[in-house]
């Protein structure tokens, strides 16, 4: 039997969900690998919607479990009824809804809080041993929880190429150990089983993001 690995999803979309590349991509490699995926998102209203045209907030509301759904091709369920014990692994994919709808990071950073639902996630299959993936954004979650842990979220350098590395330096900030990975490379913090990588952190061609998280699959799959 193949691994059964819990995918978190934060919505449908770069802006105010999950980035939908990098959680296709997450799909893909599970199923490369022979492992099974089970789709999971908290059953609560969005921060806001965002019009992805105009990168501008609507006055619309949406549901991240309903959005999430969209992804899984309605194969999902509510964070709520996760149970660790039948898990082998976790894998939470990037975009902004990881910062807005799993946590307050997009309006308070380092002093953001982690929604219960999704804390309470973590810390269980953490305490359960059990290898937890994280791409793009979502490392932030990790170095919330688990202080003194060790991840990526691409360089600390900020450039035209990564954007957003600030990231980096607000994760040394809480404590953690951030280490500059390339796109295509993953981290492994071998005594948390946390697989980091950088994913749209990265200003990078969509099949190096494909492959970088094809790497951190691979290596979730081998810590499980």
């Amino acid at each position: 039997m193949g691994k059964r690995v819990a995918v978190v999803l934060a919505g449908c979309g770069v802006y105010d969900g999950s980035e939908i590349h990098e959680s296709s991509a997450v799909l893909v490699h599970l199923s490369r690998e022979g492992a099974q995926a089970e789709v999971y998102a908290p059953n609560v209203d969005q921060m806001h919607v965002v019009d992805h045209v105009k990168g501008q907030p609507t006055q619309e509301k949406r549901n991240v479990l309903v959005e999430s759904a969209r992804i899984a091709r309605g194969n999902i369920k509510d964070l709520t009824k996760l149970d660790v014990k039948g898990l082998d692994a976790l894998i939470i994919p990037g975009g902004f809804g990881v910062a807005k709808n799993l946590s307050t990071w997009a309006t308070q950073g380092k002093n953001c809080t982690v929604s219960k639902e999704v804390e309470d996630v973590l810390k269980a299959f953490h305490a359960a041993k059990k290898p937890i993936g994280l791409c793009c954004i979502s490392p932030v979650l990790a170095a919330k929880i688990f202080p003194g842990c060790e991840l990526t979220v691409g360089h600390d350098t900020e450039c035209e190429k990564w954007p957003y590395a600030k990231t980096a330096e607000t994760v040394k900030e809480l404590g953690c150990k951030h280490i500059n990975k390339h796109v295509t490379e993953v981290h492994v913090d071998v005594k948390n089983k946390l697989v980091t990588t950088s994913a749209f952190m990265c200003n990078a061609p969509i099949h190096e993001i494909y492959d970088g998280i094809g790497k951190m699959v691979k290596e979730v799959i081998r810590l499980a």
